[in-house]
């Protein structure tokens, strides 16, 4: 695939996992209200974020998942305040498991299946795992000192924010294991999957 296509392909394929992202979260999440209006959610969409990083590279990766679960944000009402929250933390979600998977591990120039399934694994645990500490650390933060929710209020959510991601993040690694795994010789055979030599959206 020339340099001018991977670029094209790259951003076609950011635009597709950018709109999993979304229906991911939109249509497949379980909301359990906290006190103060909020909520919480389960839910897969940092799945495809991930996804989107072990395939297309951190910066990329971490760009469809921000966007994606952005606009979701958005367009929800009990979730918008939250927004610019989510796009930070989806985004380094996606620049952590790039790192690892393509800085560190190099897993798209290795034809090992075991060597990459473990790198995988590993690179989903790494960003998920940033996840789990900091969605509920920044959360608290940011309802208490931006939005101005009373201490206990923000304390709640913070607790009910890590018991919730911390399933989300369980459940993503174990469903991104088995699609990128399934995914990344499929799209190989039909000369689909994109070289990654970069961890940010830059032609290459």
């Amino acid at each position: 695939m020339k340099n001018g296509n991977q670029t094209v392909m790259k951003w076609a394929q950011t635009a597709l996992l950018a709109a999993l992202s979304f229906v991911a979260f939109t249509f497949l999440q379980i909301k359990i209200p906290t006190p103060g209006g909020d909520a919480t959610s389960l839910h897969i969409g940092n799945a495809f974020c991930v996804l989107a990083a072990l395939l297309l590279g951190g910066g990329y990766g971490g760009l469809a998942g921000a966007v994606g679960m952005t606009i979701a944000d958005i367009l929800d009402p009990v979730y918008i305040v939250g927004a610019p929250k989510t796009f930070v933390l989806k985004f380094c979600i996606g620049l952590i498991t790039g790192l690892v998977a393509h800085k560190i591990a190099h897993i798209s120039e290795s034809n090992d299946k075991k060597y990459v399934f473990k790198w995988s694994v590993i690179a989903s645990v790494c960003g998920l795992g940033f996840n789990v500490i900091f969605d509920p650390v920044v959360g608290y933060f940011y309802k208490r000192f931006l939005l101005g929710q009373p201490q206990e209020v923000a304390s709640v959510l913070a607790k009910w924010s890590t018991a919730a991601t911390f399933v989300n993040a369980v459940v993503s690694v174990i469903l991104v294991a088995i699609v990128y795994n399934a995914l990344r010789p499929a799209l190989k055979k039909a000369d689909l999957l994109v070289s990654v030599g970069s961890t940010k959206p830059t032609a290459e």
